[in-house]
């Protein structure tokens, strides 16, 4: 079994990038869970559009905010566990699928901590429970989403 990796080197492994990087930080994780946090910027280009005057944090970005920690990190972190460091590399982690549901919006300058918790994880592939919850602790949308791992072929 290889050693697991650290919150910076998964964040390093992490292909998603700004400006579509979600993930300002990884609090903590182990086999069972893996718990994140971000901060959206009042000028992040989406807001412009949804809504003029009014915006809100698009439903299918705070998704990606829950996949790219409870899918994408966490499934980093795991294969991490089974891998050479060397190895790592050469597997990409791909968004499957996901029911969700929203339950408050996320205006511009909100924190939120995403917490995933496995469902089950085998043959490269991850089911994960994500909760995001606001600073003030409210649950703002929860889901059930999985990914998988696919060779890298560069």
């Amino acid at each position: 079994m290889s050693q697991a990796l650290s919150a910076d080197e998964v964040l390093a492994l992490v292909p998603q990038q700004a400006p579509f990087r979600f993930i300002d930080e990884i609090i903590s994780m182990d086999e069972a869970h893996i718990v994140g946090r971000y901060t959206y910027k009042t000028n992040e280009s989406f807001y412009a559009g949804h809504f003029p005057n009014k915006p809100v944090t698009p439903g299918v970005i705070l998704l990606e905010t829950m996949a790219q920690t409870g899918v994408v990190a966490y499934g980093l972190y795991l294969l991490s566990l089974q891998l050479e460091r060397s190895e790592l590399g050469q597997w990409l982690t791909l968004f499957s699928d996901a029911e969700v549901e929203f339950s408050r919006p996320v205006y511009p300058g909100e924190q939120v901590t995403i917490t995933a918790k496995k469902i089950f994880w085998r043959r490269m592939k991850l089911k994960a429970q994500v909760e995001m919850h606001n600073a003030a602790g409210e649950l703002v949308a929860s889901c059930v989403v999985a990914g998988m791992g696919v060779a890298n072929n560069e």
